[in-house]
């Protein structure tokens, strides 16, 4: 079973970023001092651990849904291929996407699944996906979403009201029965027992499209560049404890005072990179027709910080539907023309004329 095998330990001679941790149970019952926890680790990072999420059993199930998938003869897997228009859900072959300006590929392949699609099963919203993938929506990927969701909800509704944002206001951007492009992702990337050069290592670092990211993995290979510095650091995987992070459009939506940081993937340091590297993500995001504006009309103190960045920083005049299909979009090798291409595709921090 992907990520539960017998795996070697995180070595402790890497250097590594200690996020904190958060305490899910305790941001439920609305505690203060870890809401403030959580609000230092979305101001300063954008990055942290989030222990006591009860999702671990669907985690684990959904690492054997991506197994039983990849395992599919590649012929088969491309029939459920995500193109090249812009869309993000379906099957992702290794090497169908540019990781920087000259348009060396990608290694990892994996499976994205709509929550659309599985809240909706057996009804079809978005595409049709391999059987592997249909055997288990019900069982396995619908449980996951339904429970991926509730976290993320809770966290957004207590930075929303951190914000000084009405009730709800960042639920009406998220809303259930709108389409979006949230999905759940799992990625599986072959062993890489030389690692990479750091040359070679900087490629794929990016910020995230959406609102909010809920990660699992138990081998090393996610680094965060910490604002300020220069330099790459590993975020060491805890058992038990998901990594969140925030995008895009919370950086957006608050004006810049929520963070959506640059990270990347690198194969697994020492030992670890002698084993494929499994991750679990869900992505949160935005219903197709909110546009991503900084919210400074709802919330006095977006406002502030809105009337301290230069004068339309944060408006991108794009739907979360026309933002998240032009990075996708500029990503796919076959729509490459060259480094604008690449360029295309980044976020907010890697292009600022795409505000």
């Amino acid at each position: 079973m992907p990520g539960l095998l017998d795996l070697p330990p995180f070595p402790d001679d890497v250097p590594t970023h200690p996020l904190l941790v958060v305490d899910y149970e305790l941001i439920k019952k609305r505690n203060p001092a870890e809401i403030d926890k959580l609000w230092k680790a979305a101001t300063e990072l954008g990055f942290w651990y989030l222990k006591n999420h009860g999702v671990d059993e669907e985690v684990n199930e959904m690492f054997e849904m991506g197994a039983e998938t990849m395992a599919l003869p590649l012929a088969e897997k491309m029939k459920y291929e995500q193109g090249d228009e812009g869309i993000s859900f379906g099957y992702k072959a290794a090497g169908a996407n540019a990781i920087d300006e000259t348009g060396a590929l990608d290694t990892v392949e994996f499976i994205n699944v709509a929550k659309d699609d599985a809240l909706a099963w057996p009804n079809k919203v978005h595409r049709d996906y391999p059987p592997t993938v249909n055997a288990r929506m019900e069982s396995t990927i619908k449980p996951f979403v339904q429970k991926s969701l509730a976290v993320n909800y809770t966290l957004l509704d207590v930075l929303g009201e951190r914000l000084g944002l009405p009730k709800g206001a960042l639920e009406k951007r998220h809303l259930l029965d709108e389409p979006s492009g949230s999905e759940a992702r799992c990625i599986k990337n072959p062993p890489r027992p030389g690692g990479i050069s750091e040359e070679k290592a900087a490629i794929g670092a990016h910020t995230d499209f959406g609102s909010l990211s809920f990660l699992h993995n138990r081998l090393g290979g996610l680094q965060v560049m910490v604002p300020g510095t220069s330099e790459w650091q590993y975020v060491k995987p805890i058992p038990g404890h998901a990594i969140c992070n925030l995008g895009d459009a919370m950086a957006i939506f608050s004006g810049g005072i929520l963070r959506s940081n640059l990270h990347r993937v690198v194969p697994p340091p020492k030992e670890q990179g002698n084993y494929e590297r499994w991750s679990l993500v869900f992505f949160t995001r935005p219903g197709n027709s909110v546009i991503l504006r900084p919210l400074a009309d709802e919330s006095a103190l977006i406002a502030e910080a809105v009337a301290g960045l230069p004068p339309g920083k944060y408006d991108t005049g794009q739907t979360s539907k026309e933002w998240f299909a032009r990075r996708i979009k500029n990503q796919r090798i076959k729509n490459r023309t060259g480094p604008e291409t690449w360029k295309a595709s980044r976020g907010t921090e890697h292009q600022p004329s795409a505000y």
